[in-house]
């Protein structure tokens, strides 16, 4: 069906835009006769072109002109010309006919046969042009439907990175958190258990929103808790947490395990060298449209390096890349015994997702 017959406001506004035609087409064939007479023959002829200029839309459809040949495209469309002109002169005749039974208007069917070469080739230039207007038609629709497969495919793509470098994040937390139960089994059954259980439930309340693109601050500060709870549990109470939110930012947007890889780099890499511990400070508000995350640590200069020290933030990194490009960035700094990650993305908010108990 032609997309004007889909709705009625498309097939009003496409009627009206005929009524200039039909005052010209007045305007010709009242030369020959009276204005009331051109106006009430032209009035039906403009009428029938319309609704058989659309029948072109099928034709076109079916002879896309880069796959036809040029014999093949005139000889459609000429046999569609001659058939729409031939349906347009029966119109105009069967309108002569009534308009030669009044008196007023008495002699317009031998009028009309004497305009019918005239008509005949403004039908054609009519129906012609309909059919390059249809053409025209096509080639947007399938410049949109190219633009939105394109769009698709960029969208399928980002998703497929966001799902590999979560993919990358989990067993990386998980080795962690095993060796960490693995080592107070010995000394602490009863951490061990706790850590278990806690580390159980973090992993449901991650699968609940690990297929969400976006999950609201609060949420993923909630997800952090929990972790740091699980590290607590080695820790003691060298590991220390200072949560400074603002509570606009807490309803803004965030990729979901966002913080995760981030407080476990500031647990790995600095709580974890200091024999005093240290407090991570967490801070998160929204200012002229964007959010602002930061998370800082202690971490001794002569520490270590580990292995995969930078996967976690550079996994983050590249997630704010893919859904935010050019609008989200992370930079991390060390000085003066303090490493430092600043990220800020655009501000906005988000419904609530469930995360589960964590009580």
């Amino acid at each position: 069906m032609h997309p004007i017959l889909i709705r009625r406001r498309r097939l009003a506004l496409y009627l009206v835009a005929w009524i200039p035609a039909a005052g010209l087409l007045a305007i010709m064939l009242a030369q020959r006769r009276t204005t009331s007479e051109a106006v009430m023959l032209a009035m039906p002829l403009a009428l029938a072109a319309a609704f058989l200029s659309l029948g072109s839309w099928s034709l076109c459809r079916s002879l896309p002109l880069e796959k036809s040949s040029l014999q093949r495209l005139l000889a459609a469309h000429a046999g569609a010309v001659a058939g729409a002109s031939a349906v347009w002169i029966g119109v105009g005749h069967i309108t002569a006919s009534l308009l030669d039974r009044d008196p007023s208007t008495a002699g317009a069917l031998g009028r009309f046969r004497t305009d019918v070469p005239f008509l005949v080739g403004v039908g054609a230039l009519l129906f012609a042009l309909a059919a390059v207007v249809h053409y025209l038609l096509l080639a947007f629709e399938r410049s949109r439907a190219a633009e939105r497969a394109a769009l698709e495919l960029q969208l399928a793509v980002r998703e497929a990175e966001l799902e590999a470098l979560r993919a990358q994040l989990d067993p990386h937390f998980l080795f962690n958190s095993l060796n960490a139960i693995a080592a107070l089994a010995g000394r602490d059954p009863e951490a061990a258990r706790k850590m278990c259980v806690r580390l159980a439930e973090f992993l449901r309340s991650t699968a609940r929103v690990g297929r969400q693109r976006e999950i609201r601050l609060a949420d993923e500060l909630d997800l952090a808790s929990a972790y740091l709870d699980i590290e607590r549990a080695r820790f003691g109470e060298r590991l220390r947490v200072q949560v400074d939110v603002t509570p606009e930012a807490t309803a803004c947007a965030v990729p979901p395990l966002l913080l995760q890889p981030l407080v476990e780099n500031a647990v790995r890499h600095g709580i974890a060298h200091e024999l005093e511990g240290g407090t991570i400070h967490i801070t998160a508000a929204r200012q002229d449209g964007a959010l602002t995350l930061e998370i800082t640590n202690p971490c001794a200069p002569d520490r270590p390096a580990g292995r995969g020290g930078g996967l976690g933030i550079a996994n983050a990194r590249e997630r704010l890349l893919s859904l935010h490009p050019g609008a989200a960035r992370l930079d991390a700094t060390e000085a003066d015994g303090r490493f430092r990650v600043v990220v800020r993305l655009p501000a906005r908010a988000v419904d609530a997702v469930p995360i589960g108990d964590r009580s």
